[in-house]
């Protein structure tokens, strides 16, 4: 135990003094070297023939009651209950991750557009400058680039120029949802969405180089931490933590050294393992270290954007299903369909059957 603490500490201080050297400063080394993270993974995975998996683990330190939405084309939705919200009519049909019944988490929609949020502790939305442009919800922030865009070109085009304020309701007793995102489309073009002091920040990803993000640091320090390990040799030597920079290293690593399928079913097998190799273990701790709220990986997902198949697994759940897209009506004037996670825990494969009329979700601004 004594070695593996020593060793530890060599790998800490060798990275350390790598990243000044890269002149990264000293608040990137406390977040490469912290032992605590919101964690959240998210790997893409490049398969043969077109296949692209996007897998993606929600980390929380308390459970969040999560389920699946399904909303067709030519609905009306609006950004906030506020004054001048942005008002807009769906595009295209989507499947959404629903927290708590109230906002969306995640989402795909039927053009392979897959939009995932994780959490980014430094975030800041707004400043002097934006916080009076028209208002956005985390809860409808998702839903709004999924209804309105068919290619990650698109959603950078409408980010870019629409001014709105983003923020959003706190949860699980006064957490306030600090996130970034990652986009992707159907042809594995891919951009990481940041906003620092209440800047805007789009960074292009070639996923074949950066195939995983996770949380803190932004990315421009993650990049770097990633190159580091990259140079290292990931074959000798990986970091092992929980922490946010260790588990998108290993990401990262894995991502690349695993074979190609143009199978869908093989495909997101190969995916989830990859992303298994980041979650954090169910009702894991550290509270003996006086570090008692370390998240766990409470649920995952996978996105097959050419095949259109959402994939969703909670951890407590013994199998793997997923709703397909192709096979559901979308049209303008369907109704919403929903499946209750907490039903399926016994589920397999395609649960197109288990989609049930219901209301759409409300809300929380």
């Amino acid at each position: 135990m004594i070695k593996q603490f020593q060793t530890i500490k060599i790998m800490k201080m060798t990275l350390r003094n790598t990243l000044r050297g890269l002149g990264l400063g000293l608040a990137v080394v406390a977040a490469a070297s912290a032992d605590t993270a919101d964690a959240c993974t998210r790997i893409v995975y490049t398969g043969n023939d077109s296949l692209y998996v996007v897998a993606r683990s929600l980390d929380w330190k308390t459970p969040i009651p999560t389920n699946v939405y399904v909303y067709p084309r030519g609905m009306e939705k609006e950004s906030s209950d506020l004054p001048d919200a942005i008002r807009w009519t769906s595009k295209y049909g989507a499947v959404y991750a629903v927290g708590y019944d109230a906002g969306v988490t995640e989402g795909m929609n039927e053009c392979g557009l897959v939009v995932n949020g994780l959490f980014c502790k430094g975030t800041v939305y707004t400043n002097s400058e934006n916080d009076k442009f028209p208002p956005m919800s985390l809860a409808m922030f998702p839903a709004w680039i999924l209804d309105n865009c068919a290619t990650t070109a698109e959603a950078r085009d409408l980010l870019e120029n629409t001014k709105f304020s983003l923020g959003g309701a706190k949860f699980d007793g006064g957490t306030t949802s600090t996130l970034h995102w990652e986009i992707t489309d159907e042809s594995g073009k891919s951009i990481i969405l940041e906003y620092t002091d209440g800047n805007m920040n789009i960074y292009d990803v070639d996923t074949a180089v950066y195939p995983c993000m996770t949380n803190d640091p932004t990315w421009p320090s993650m990049r770097a931490i990633i190159d580091y390990w990259e140079a290292k040799g990931g074959k000798n030597m990986l970091p092992g933590t929980v922490s946010s920079p260790d588990r998108c290293v290993r990401g990262t690593y894995f991502a690349k050294h695993v074979g190609k399928t143009a199978d869908a079913d093989l495909g997101a097998t190969i995916a989830l393992s990859c992303l298994n190799n980041c979650c954090v273990p169910y009702d894991y701790t550290l509270a003996d270290l006086g570090e008692p709220n370390v998240s766990m990986t409470q649920w995952r997902s996978l996105s097959n954007l050419r095949d259109r198949r959402y994939y969703f697994n909670p951890v407590v759940s013994s199998g793997l299903w997923y709703v397909d897209l192709n096979k559901v009506n979308l049209s303008k004037g369907a109704p919403v369909l929903k499946i209750d996670v907490d039903k399926m825990n016994l589920a397999v494969g395609d649960q197109n059957k288990s989609l049930h009329r219901a209301a759409p979700f409300t809300p929380a601004y």
